[in-house]
């Protein structure tokens, strides 16, 4: 369709994902490995807190274009020139992460360059919502019961801004409360998914990302240091590990979750689509972010003999980083599964809290087994639902 000067194709029923959304995601990328990073260098809990409040700051940013893309196509017309402009902002939100909370000497402000950042960004969302929504009042109804969300929770970075200490994060988790509850509040009548399958395809694209992420984080981690058998053996089980996070969900769990989402009714759709993707995939993405930062604390363990023994093990916040990750990845995926299937995966539920016992037996033994067990512990998850669910799965990946 064409409305004076600015064009827009709507997203069809049938829409896939576009190359454009995949760059778009790429910016995610830095942003998510800046996250690790800032917790690495403040492994306290509060500065673990404040990494995740970052995380859910860029996961609710990410969350609105998605939206956006399936309404009206990301690489057409007006859709186009306003993903490349919400790119450059995001990039330099992500550039100022360092700096969120505490201001370094010369420059600008970070923490109110990130505040402004997100605030440009949400803007921008919303004003291409509001084009789309000409001819739809339902639309324009939720956008206004939408915004006020938006505006409270830029108010409240902005201030905190200006803070410092437990009050500048009470103050950040106040604005992400505004912004997630908010919306929530507010109801789904108003929105609109025209595609099942473009939803439920880019929330899958983001989680790749994110496991893209913990394996650059390995990567990272051992960039500095010599390559030895310890750092091979870790970086193998790092991978083997990331890859049976991505088989627990993309072998079955993606493509019934897929079927039943397209099966739902057109008006019950943005409904179930907010509370199992906008809001159940934001656990899988803070686990794989954790498991990230663990990763590469393991790396540090066994792969610098000056300041850690081979036998070293993992303690505090790493170990809980490594182990926890994990486990909220399991419990979201339980989460997930049973709001699009009503099903309660009984097997995933139990390991997640079987490897919560690895916080009192990691301290025990050494780094390189505390990782070697978490990635068996998941091949062996993998293993089991494969044989125990054969022909299920078949069934699944190979009907048309």
């Amino acid at each position: 369709m064409t409305r004076g000067r600015l064009r827009t194709e709507f997203q069809r029923e049938t829409g896939a994902v576009t190359p454009l959304e995949l760059f778009f995601d790429l910016v995610f990328v830095f942003a998510l490995t800046a996250v690790t990073a800032f917790m690495s260098e403040d492994l306290t809990w509060h500065g673990m807190l404040r990494g995740v409040l970052i995380l859910g700051l860029l996961w609710w940013s990410w969350v609105c274009y998605s939206w956006v893309g399936n309404v009206a196509r990301a690489d057409e017309g007006v859709s186009r020139l306003a993903l490349f402009t919400a790119m450059a902002v995001m990039f330099v939100l992500a550039l100022s992460i360092p700096e969120s909370f505490d201001d370094l000497s010369g420059g600008l402000h970070g923490p109110v360059v990130l505040a402004v950042c997100y605030f440009l960004f949400r803007t921008m969302h919303l004003m291409l919502f509001w084009i789309f929504s000409a001819d739809d009042p339902g639309l324009r109804g939720q956008l206004l019961r939408f915004a006020p969300s938006m505006l409270a929770a830029t108010t409240l970075l902005l201030i905190a801004a200006g803070t410092d200490g437990p009050t500048q994060t009470a103050l950040w988790a106040a604005a992400l409360v505004a912004d997630y509850l908010g919306n929530y509040l507010g109801g789904a009548r108003g929105w609109r998914l025209r595609s099942a399958g473009h939803f439920a395809e880019r929330h899958g694209l983001i989680l790749i990302i994110a496991l893209g992420e913990s394996i650059v984080a390995v990567g990272v981690g051992m960039a500095e240091l010599p390559i030895s058998w310890p750092i091979v053996a870790a970086a193998v089980l790092g991978l083997v590990l990331s890859a049976a996070l991505w088989w627990a969900y993309f072998d079955v769990t993606a493509l019934a979750a897929q079927r039943a989402f397209a099966a739902v009714p057109d008006a019950d759709r943005p409904r179930l689509a907010r509370d199992a993707y906008s809001y159940l995939h934001l656990p899988l993405i803070a686990g794989v972010v954790l498991l990230a930062l663990g990763l590469k604390k393991v790396l540090n363990y066994v792969g610098d003999p000056v300041h850690h023994d081979l036998a070293d093990p993992l303690k505090g916040l790493g170990l809980a980083a490594l182990v926890g990750g994990v486990s909220l990845y399991l419990l979201g995926h339980v989460a997930f599964t049973w709001r699009v299937l009503h099903v309660v995966n009984v097997q995933r539920t139990v390991l997640a809290v079987a490897l919560m016992s690895m916080l009192g037996v990691g301290p025990l033994i050494p780094a390189l087994a505390a990782l070697a067990v978490l990635a068996a512990a998941m091949v062996g998850l993998v293993a089991f639902e494969t044989s125990r669910f054969a022909e299920e799965r078949h069934r699944l990946r190979h009907e048309h």
